[in-house]
């Protein structure tokens, strides 16, 4: 899912200008910057409709790897509402990067030009984690704590 509104977000907070890098990537200075990145997480990790279903199955989203194996076992019920669904699987790929770059050393946000957030871990991969979501949403698979797993071997 692309979040065009976020860039603008970020400069209106953190009072710069768009750059842009040779090649069309946003500002790899300001990916480094610990507030530029607090503030992305702090955005991205909100999840409210994942957090509402997860709460209503007993699961607590606490930010922990533990939540994303709770949430593969959790009974796909979302799947009965085709509105919910594109949504749900959002919130749940937004949720699995949040975990992933809160506890995987080196793994931060990346947005690309149009908008897309993936997951640049220290390695240089990108995981695009909404598709992940996505697809979790959609057919139960990739297992979120498996897209953890192997993001934490990375």
């Amino acid at each position: 899912m692309n979040i065009p509104f976020l860039d603008n977000w970020l400069r209106r907070r953190s009072g710069e200008e768009e750059q842009q890098e040779p090649g069309g990537s946003h500002g790899a200075a300001r990916e480094r910057d610990p507030e530029h990145a607090a503030a992305v997480t702090e955005l991205l990790s909100e999840c409210e409709l994942l957090r509402a279903r997860a709460a209503q199955a007993g699961i607590e989203l606490d930010d922990s790897p533990a939540s994303l194996t709770a949430l593969d076992q959790v009974p796909p019920r979302w799947r009965d509402d085709p509105e919910e669904l594109p949504w749900l699987g959002n919130d749940a790929g937004l949720y699995l990067g949040t975990v992933i770059v809160r506890t995987v050393p080196g793994a931060h946000w990346h947005i690309w030009p149009g908008g897309q957030p993936v997951v640049r871990l220290a390695s240089g991969r990108e995981i695009r984690v909404v598709d992940s979501g996505l697809d979790w949403a959609v057919t139960g698979a990739p297992e979120l704590s498996q897209v953890y797993a192997e993001a934490a071997e990375a």
